[in-house]
């Protein structure tokens, strides 16, 4: 077997890994007085491991540098239980007896919330001050999205955006008595202390930066899923799409662990990986991108498909019907390597003529003839450059809205002009691709 492509393949990967490396520019900050704090801190509860410390890397900002080689299948960090922050720990505090009082239960979820907020009130006083002083001031999740940041978004994700903000409104608007119950805990009105920025800051803070663990349901929290833990220290490890990992909560030594599958050099940063989320989930969950994301991929909703339908096809409305009684106008897409299947399937269903084939056999993947798989090439290609057009117009928007914009409005325009970057990137890739076919 030829393997030098194999190898000549390894060589340029290292020497582009070893480019970007080199590249990378980092600040220790473990001699900051808020990390000797959470430092000292943590060893109180019993994590004492030196072979991760606190960096500001100048490609993903703050993160975790392994002070040694950490081997294949070796501990990348175990986190004590006393060290995590769970619904737990809000029942067994001081706001426990308030919501065992309170009807119906709340999230748990909420109790989160309402707990990092009052304990961010007591400052100094607050047992877990240590770990509230170095969570994040502000995110760049769509919650804390202004409207006209929201609209330069891919319209896929506009919608998702928008439900977003609506639901987190919801919320708000629901608690609202619940907050007021707490008021005998405090010396300031709720309504001052629980405000909206106050709540999305909690609610950016657990949604972003929990881990999975599940919990055994409480009588006194409602019946959502309990999922739900702070891991202070263990947060400041970043997502990589490529990096794999085993993390969960390990029962024999009361840790929450995270084991490396892969490794990772001294000196380098230790990841971790959420999972294998496209950059719209990442951006809508988390606030972020991780870019050349094996995972990503661009969106064509259905506003974007009619424009490539013909109008005076009679059997236009129910294909479109059938397509989305079967599930095929979700998910349609472009990726790397082109058009996703179920794309050009859709494509090739809305193609037919009234005499050809039956609709079924296409979504089962039976071919169409040449003149209409010629039809659904020229369709994707001009769906590819529709997204184009309409991204090239939202970067150069984003680029003037930058002018002058102050630091928070600035970070979160750089997240979407990173989204729609990536996404430039699959497009003019799935243009050659298309074009290549056209061709053949």
């Amino acid at each position: 077997m030829n393997t030098s492509g194999c190898r000549t393949g390894r060589r340029a990967r290292k020497k582009r890994r070893k480019k970007h490396e080199s590249h990378v520019s980092k600040v220790t900050l473990t001699h900051e007085a808020q990390f000797v704090l959470l430092r000292r801190w943590l060893k109180e509860r019993g994590f004492t491991s030196q072979s991760l410390i606190p960096v500001s890397f100048n490609d993903t900002g703050r993160g975790l540098m392994a002070t040694q080689t950490i081997k294949a299948k070796d501990m990348v960090i175990s986190l004590p239980d006393k060290c995590l922050l769970t619904s737990s720990t809000v029942l067994k505090s001081y706001m426990g007896d308030y919501i065992q009082r309170w009807h119906p239960p709340i999230s748990p979820l909420l109790a989160l919330c309402c707990f990092l907020i009052a304990e961010r009130h007591r400052g100094d006083a607050s047992e877990w001050s240590p770990y509230i002083n170095i969570l994040p001031k502000t995110y760049t999740c769509p919650v804390y999205l202004s409207d006209d940041i929201i609209g330069l978004l891919p319209r896929s994700l506009q919608k998702k955006a928008t439900e977003q903000k609506e639901q987190f409104q919801e919320l708000c608007c629901s608690s609202l008595m619940f907050f007021n119950s707490l008021q005998p805990l405090f010396n300031q009105p709720t309504e001052e202390l629980f405000t909206q920025d106050a709540m999305r800051w909690a609610w950016c803070s657990v949604n972003t930066r929990t881990v999975y663990m599940e919990h055994d349901r409480s009588n006194y929290l409602s019946r959502e899923k309990d999922v739900y833990a702070l891991a202070p220290y263990l947060d400041l490890l970043n997502h990589c799409p490529n990096v794999q990992v085993e993390a969960g909560f390990n029962k024999d030594t009361f840790c929450y662990e995270v084991k490396s599958v892969q490794g990772c050099k001294k000196f380098q940063q230790a990841f971790i990986n959420y999972g294998p989320h496209d950059n719209h989930r990442l951006l809508l969950e988390y606030g972020f991108v991780a870019p050349g994301n094996p995972h990503s991929v661009v969106y064509v909703d259905l506003g974007t498909l009619k424009l490539c339908l013909n109008e005076r096809d009679k059997q236009l409305t129910q294909k479109l019907l059938y397509l989305k009684d079967n599930d095929y106008l979700r998910n349609l897409t472009f990726g790397m390597d082109g058009p996703s299947w179920r794309l050009m399937t859709a494509l090739r269903l809305l193609s037919l003529t009234p005499e050809q084939y039956s609709w079924k056999s296409v979504l089962l993947g039976a071919a169409v003839s040449q003149d209409r798989e010629e039809w659904c090439i020229q369709s994707a290609l001009k769906l590819c450059n529709n997204l184009t057009d309409g991204n090239v117009k939202a970067l150069e928007r984003l680029s003037q809205l930058k002018q002058g914009a102050d630091p928070s409005r600035l970070e979160q325009l750089c997240v979407v002009e990173s989204l729609r970057l990536e996404e430039q990137r699959i497009l003019e890739h799935t243009q050659v691709v298309l074009q290549n076919l056209l061709r053949q």
